[in-house]
């Protein structure tokens, strides 16, 4: 490779933040390439606590600010000022990861700039567009325009073999939260509220609930679902991050708060969270991320949603998908906390998403494909 390769990351909020840290810092770390971070702060306050875990702040903040309700007027008004970035920096490669309307702002701003997208963690699906709802749209529109895909595992790439995309421009790296996960070891938490709660002794129950498809009465289910495994399990102490939207904590402080052993959180900086993940017997969420994070964490996942893009948690057996009915949420944890050789068959399972290695990999993949001419800027 001849000159120093500029590579544009961008990010927009928390799980993308998070997924590419490590990226950023392996590409940092090779001579042959300029990586510029680049924020469009959809999850302003969120996004620069995953950030700075990993010692990084963006290169560039664009500090898109729309209604967190109009996601229509968020695309528009992140993508003219990528736009504009991108004319600038004239990058080789623009690297996006996962499915918010941040990825697709990029991509497309990419694309009719004439620079290459990468996609990092393409090809998970769940064949239903309204589940989850956008994202799963969001990665199959920016399928179309990538011309590097990042598959995290062999199903992911067999659904974009399906779709038609080549096969020479998908690599099966693994997941990069993995490689994230793995960077992060604390022996104790930063939040003293977490360092109270007795995880010797306790039973930890870890919920996380925010997707849009579970708000409203789903919501509600599942913290009646909650109520119910605090009065069953007097040895259990539930830990609930409760995310930022006003949506999500209106409704789970009305139904939860003051429920004894039940501790409703602010939103965790990520080393506590994963503090939380690796000392928990069980957790339950509807969070892809933690889908995957979870089985290297040796904690079985109950899978609050009625279909996964990352059916591989399932398919292993780390994972449950037990949706919102709090009868199947209730008696899915009754089973594993009364059930020893179930529970351990489930805590047991190697992750199926990757080895911790997936940023190398990509990094690889990446100048291999620059000394072939896979990817080269368009004219």
């Amino acid at each position: 490779m001849a000159a120093c390769q500029t590579i544009a990351l961008v990010v927009g909020t928390r799980p993308e933040a998070i997924k590419m840290a490590p990226l950023v810092l392996t590409l940092r770390s090779d001579a042959r390439y300029n990586p510029v971070l680049i924020s469009t702060a959809q999850h302003e306050a969120m996004l620069g606590q995953a950030l700075e875990a990993f010692g990084l702040t963006p290169d560039i903040d664009l500090s898109v600010s729309v209604s967190r309700e109009s996601l229509e007027a968020f695309l528009g008004s992140a993508m003219e000022p990528l736009g504009r970035v991108f004319a600038q920096l004239q990058p080789t490669l623009a690297l996006v990861q996962g499915d918010t309307i941040s990825v697709l702002a990029a991509a497309q701003a990419a694309f009719l700039r004439r620079v290459p997208v990468g996609h990092v963690e393409a090809g998970l699906r769940t064949g239903d567009t309204d589940q989850p709802f956008p994202e799963e749209a969001t990665r199959r529109m920016v399928s179309v325009v990538a011309a590097l895909h990042f598959a995290p595992t062999g199903h992911a790439r067999h659904n974009l073999m399906r779709e038609g995309i080549d096969p020479e421009k998908i690599w099966v790296t693994g997941n990069t939260g993995i490689d994230a996960m793995q960077r992060m070891r604390f022996p104790a938490a930063m939040d003293d509220r977490l360092n109270a709660i007795d995880f010797e002794e306790s039973r930890v129950v870890l919920v996380t609930a925010h997707r849009r498809e579970n708000h409203g009465a789903p919501l509600a289910d599942i913290c009646r679902a909650v109520r119910e495994i605090a009065h069953l399990f007097p040895d259990v102490q539930v830990v609930f991050p409760v995310h930022a939207n006003p949506v999500v904590q209106s409704a789970v402080y009305a139904a939860l708060g003051g429920v004894e052993r039940v501790h409703l959180l602010p939103p965790l900086d990520y080393a506590d969270l994963v503090y939380v993940m690796r000392r928990s017997t069980l957790i339950l969420t509807d969070s892809g991320g933690i889908q995957e994070e979870a089985p290297s964490c040796n904690a079985p996942v109950l899978i609050l949603r009625e279909v996964t893009e990352r059916p591989e948690v399932v398919e292993a057996g780390a994972g449950m998908l037990v949706g919102t009915d709090p009868r199947r949420i209730v008696a899915a944890v009754t089973h594993l906390l009364g059930d020893d050789e179930a529970y351990q068959r489930m805590a047991s399972v190697p992750n199926p998403f990757g080895d911790g290695h997936a940023s190398e990999r990509i990094v690889s993949i990446i100048g291999e494909a620059f000394e072939r001419r896979k990817i080269a800027r368009a004219s």
